[in-house]
C-alpha cells in the first residue's frame, strides 16, 4: 500500500458455554479455549496494531481464588509474546501435575476444578484485543482490555474495545459532575468509567431490592443473577458519539458486546452448543471454528449481544439506532480479504475502473502494462484485469459481427490479452530507522523493488493499482521515481478508493485535514484561481459554530470542494505526486464515490471520502480539524 493507513483494533471473545470439565474431556487439554482465542487473534493481526491484551475470567470459583487474569504486551510479536507467557504458566502447571501423580497415584491433569484452582486463564469467559493506538502512545497502560477492579465480585469490569468518541470532553465532564476523578481525559478511561458507574448503580439498586430477603454470601450470588446489563448499557452509552465495538466481562461472569448505533464498526458472532464467539471480521470465525458463513451474525447496530452468566444468550436494544453507515474502508483494505464477501467486493472495485483506465490511455491496451503495488491491492487487481477481459470479449464480438475481418486481423484480436507484469515488489528486510528525513526519504526509495526489462522504453504506460492514496507521500518519495526508472511513456496510478478529502474520527489514524493529498490539492487550486477567501469564509462559519455550540449541525468544510470537479482535483494530485526529475508523464485515477457504492452496497459509511459523517460529532471534529489547520495547530481535533 502506497500509504499506510493506520487502524484499527480487532477484538475476540469467546464464552464456553459448557463446564470446564467438559472440554477437557472431550478435547484432552485445559487450553481449548486459548487455543481458539489465539488463533481468533492471529487471524485479526492484519488492522495494524501495535499492542495486544487479553484477559480471562472463572466463573463460581471459590472466595481466596484469583478469578480475573490479565496480560498485555507492546512487543513487536504481541500476540505471540502473550501466549507464550501463558504457556509457561501450562507448562509448569504439567510439571507440578507430574508430581502429583508421583507422590500421590492420582493425575491431576484430568480435573477440571485443580487446573482452576491452580493455574491462571483457565476460565470460561475469554477475551483478546489488538490494539492501533490511534493517537495514545504505545505503552502498555494504554492496551486493552482495560481493567475496573472491585471486592465486590459483580462490580469488577475488563473492558476492550475498537472505538473512539467524537465527544471525550463532554463525557469527561458528565464523569465528574457525577463526583468521579478520572485518571486521563482519553476514551477508554471514560467510557470504562461510565459504564462502571453505572454498573455500581445497577449493583447497588439490587442490592437495596433484596438485601432484607438475603443474607451475605447468598446475597452475592442473587445480585449476579439479577444484574440488568442491558439497562447498565442503556444508561451509559446514551451519550456516546463515535463508533464502537465495545466488550465487557463483568467478574461474574457474565458479558456483554455493544456496537454504535450506525453500525461504523465492525461485530460478528458465532454461537453453538459449546460457545459463544464475537470478532472484528468473520473470516477469524470462519477459520477457528469451521462454521459455514451463513452461521456467523452481525451484531445489530445499537444493540448489544448478552450473555449471562448461565451462558444463555440474547440480543437487545441499549440505544436508538441510526442510519446504517459501516465503515465502507472495512471492505476495502482493513478486513482480511478472504472472507468471500469482501473479496467479491474488492475484485468489484477494481473491474469497476475500467472505463476510466481505458479513457486514460487512449484504449491503447497493446502499448499497456497492468500492475499494483502489494499486497492489499492484489484483489482489486485481479478485478482490474476481469473487467478489462471483459471489455475486450465485447471488442472480439462487436468486431466479428460488425464486418468481415482479415484472417491476420482476427487472429490478433482472438489471442491478445492484457500485459500483467510484477513490476513492484516490497523488500521487507529493508527498515527506514533513519531519523534525518533526507536520509529518510532515500531509504524510502528502498523498501521497493523493481521489475527490469519488461517496458518498451518511451512506448509503453504503465497503470499501476493500489487500494487507497491517502497522502501522497509514498508516491512521490519512492514509487513514481521507482517506475520511471523503467522508462515508460506514461504512468497512471489507479486507487480503488476515492479521494480521502476529510478526516476520520471514529478510529483510523486520519484526523489532520493538510496531511491529505486530496486536500493540499484543493488548497492549490483554491490559490491558482484567486479564491483563498473561501477559506477565511469557511473558518469564520467553523469558528461561529463552535463557539455557539452548533458545530455539530453542519460540515462547512464540504466548500473547500465544491468549486472543483473530481477530475481536477485527480489532476492536481498527479501534479502534487509527479517528482520534478521524472519524465514520464503522471496521471492518477480514483473510484468514484457511486462505484464504491455498488461495490459495497451494505457498507455506506463514505464520510472520508464525501463529509457526510453518520454521528453529529463527525460534524463538530472536521470543523474542529480545519480551525486547527487555519491555526497551524497540529492536534488531535476530538
Amino acid at each position: 500500500m502506497s500509504d499506510s493507513i493506520k487502524h484499527e483494533c480487532g477484538i475476540a471473545l469467546i464464552r464456553l458455554r459448557k463446564p470446564f470439565q467438559y472440554y477437557l474431556d472431550k478435547y484432552k487439554t485445559p487450553t481449548y479455549g486459548l487455543s481458539k482465542l489465539y488463533l481468533m487473534m492471529e487471524k485479526q493481526v492484519n488492522r495494524g496494531q501495535d499492542g495486544a491484551g487479553v484477559a480471562n475470567i472463572k466463573i463460581n470459583v471459590n472466595p481466596g481464588n484469583r478469578y480475573i487474569s490479565r496480560y498485555r504486551s507492546v512487543e513487536p510479536q504481541a500476540v505471540a509474546d502473550i501466549f507464550g507467557k501463558i504457556n509457561k504458566k501450562f507448562r509448569k502447571a504439567q510439571k507440578l501435575a507430574k508430581d502429583v501423580k508421583r507422590e500421590t497415584g492420582i493425575d491431576p491433569s484430568h480435573d477440571a476444578a485443580w487446573w482452576q484452582e491452580n493455574v491462571a486463564f483457565t476460565g470460561e469467559v475469554l477475551l483478546g484485543h489488538l490494539r492501533y493506538g490511534t493517537h495514545g502512545q504505545n505503552e502498555i497502560e494504554n492496551c486493552h482490555p482495560m481493567l475496573r477492579q472491585s471486592n465486590w465480585r459483580s462490580r469488577n469490569l475488563v473492558m476492550a474495545g475498537n472505538f473512539n468518541m467524537t465527544n471525550v470532553d463532554d463525557l469527561f465532564d458528565k464523569l465528574v459532575s457525577l463526583g468521579q476523578h478520572p485518571k486521563e481525559k482519553v476514551d477508554t478511561v471514560t467510557v470504562m468509567e461510565k459504564i462502571g458507574h453505572f454498573l455500581d448503580e445497577e449493583n447497588q439498586r439490587q442490592f437495596l431490592k433484596y438485601r432484607d430477603q438475603y443474607e451475605n454470601p447468598e446475597l452475592s450470588d442473587i445480585l449476579a443473577e439479577q444484574i440488568d446489563l442491558v439497562r447498565v448499557l442503556e444508561r451509559s452509552c446514551k451519550d456516546f458519539d463515535g463508533g464502537y465495538a465495545m466488550v465487557g466481562l463483568t467478574g461474574y461472569g457474565a458479558s456483554f458486546v455493544a456496537r454504535d448505533p450506525a453500525g461504523i464498526r465492525p461485530a460478528y458472532y458465532y454461537m453453538d452448543e459449546e460457545v459463544v464467539v464475537v470478532a472484528s471480521e468473520k473470516q477469524a470465525i470462519k477459520t477457528s471454528f469451521n462454521c459455514a458463513y451463513d452461521q456467523i451474525q452481525e451484531i445489530t447496530p445499537g444493540s448489544a449481544l448478552v450473555i449471562d452468566m448461565d451462558g444463555s444468550v440474547k440480543e437487545a436494544p441499549f440505544i436508538d439506532r441510526l442510519e446504517q453507515k459501516s465503515c465502507s474502508f472495512e471492505r476495502i483494505y482493513f478486513s482480511r480479504g478472504s472472507d468471500p464477501d469482501i473479496y467479491s467486493e474488492r475484485k468489484k472495485l477494481g473491474r469497476l475502473l475500467i472505463p476510466q483506465i481505458l479513457e486514460e490511455v487512449n484504449n491503447d491496451l497493446k502499448n499497456t502494462v497492468f500492475s499494483y503495488i502489494p499486497n492489499t491491492a492484489e484483489t482489486a487487481f485481479l478485478g482490474m484485469i476481469d473487467g478489462l477481459e471483459d471489455h475486450l470479449a465485447k471488442e472480439r464480438k462487436q468486431a466479428i459481427m460488425g464486418g468481415i475481418l482479415f484472417e491476420k486481423e482476427l487472429e490478433e484480436m482472438l489471442t491478445f490479452r492484457p500485459r500483467v507484469e510484477k513490476l513492484i515488489s516490497k523488500d521487507v528486510k529493508v527498515r527506514t530507522f533513519i531519523t534525518s528525513d533526507e536520509q529518510r526519504d532515500d531509504m524510502v526509495s528502498h523498501v521497493y523493488d523493481t521489475t527490469y526489462e519488461v517496458i518498451n522504453k518511451g512506448v509503453d504506460s504503465v497503470v499501476l493499482i493500489d487500494d487507497s492514496i491517502v497522502r501522497g507521500t509514498t508516491l512521490e518519495k519512492s514509487i513514481l521515481s521507482l517506475l520511471d526508472k523503467l522508462s515508460p511513456k506514461k504512468i497512471v496510478i489507479v486507487s480503488s478508493a476515492p479521494q480521502i478529502r476529510y478526516p476520520d474520527c471514529y478510529g483510523i489514524d486520519m484526523s489532520k485535514m493538510k496531511e491529505f493529498v486530496a486536500f493540499r490539492a484543493a488548497l492549490a487550486l483554491l490559490k491558482e484561481r484567486g479564491l483563498e477567501s473561501i477559506l477565511d469564509e469557511i473558518n469564520l462559519k467553523c469558528l461561529v459554530a463552535l463557539e455557539n455550540g452548533t458545530a455539530h449541525t453542519e460540515n462547512f468544510v464540504k466548500a473547500i470542494y465544491a468549486p472543483f470537479t473530481d477530475q481536477e482535483i485527480s489532476n492536481k494530485i498527479a501534479d502534487i505526486v509527479r517528482p520534478k526529475n521524472i519524465k514520464a508523464e503522471v496521471s492518477v485515477i480514483y473510484q468514484t464515490v457511486d462505484n464504491l457504492n455498488v461495490a459495497c452496497p451494505n457498507h455506506l459509511g463514505d464520510w472520508y471520502f464525501t463529509g457526510n459523517f453518520p454521528t453529529p460529532g463527525g460534524n463538530q471534529v472536521v470543523n474542529k480539524a480545519f480551525v486547527n489547520f487555519m491555526k497551524g495547530i497540529e492536534v488531535r481535533a476530538y
